[in-house]
């Protein structure tokens, strides 16, 4: 019994440290707010990147921006909630290359860097967006 009780202990402390670590990201990209403009930053360091705009020429730029700062909300712990598609079914079809996703990944730094986001915070949101390569690669 007394073994059980430390397991669930364990897993509570480590869900609660997950939870705040997410949240203090929420908060260093300056909440909600923050985001929206980091979004906004980074939609404009999009139009102008002749090696991945062929890819956003149809988009609705407005949904796009609302719901990238919704889904970027609540990956870092942030109130939102994301009901747009899953990244494979938004991403099918367009063929991104590694190049391109990479050119998008600098547009992403790149507006992180006007924004000044602090470099930790940079570098764990990329490492949540990472893990969605497979599923836009190739597509």
């Amino acid at each position: 019994m007394k073994l059980l009780q430390i397991t669930l202990m364990s897993f509570v402390l480590l869900l609660a440290s997950e939870s705040a670590h997410a949240s203090s990201l929420y908060q260093e990209l300056g909440e909600k707010e923050g985001i929206d403009d980091l979004m906004a930053a980074f939609v404009l360091e999009i139009a102008k990147d002749e090696r991945v705009i062929e890819h956003f020429e149809n988009a609705d730029i407005d949904r796009f921006h609302r719901m990238i700062s919704l889904h970027v909300c609540e990956l870092v712990g942030g109130p939102c909630t994301y009901d747009g598609a899953n990244m494979i079914e938004v991403h099918t079809g367009m063929g991104i290359t590694r190049t391109e996703f990479n050119a998008i990944v600098e547009n992403l730094i790149s507006a992180m860097e006007q924004q000044e986001v602090p470099v930790s915070a940079q570098n764990q949101l990329l490492d949540i967006l990472a893990d969605f390569h497979g599923e836009i690669v190739g597509r």
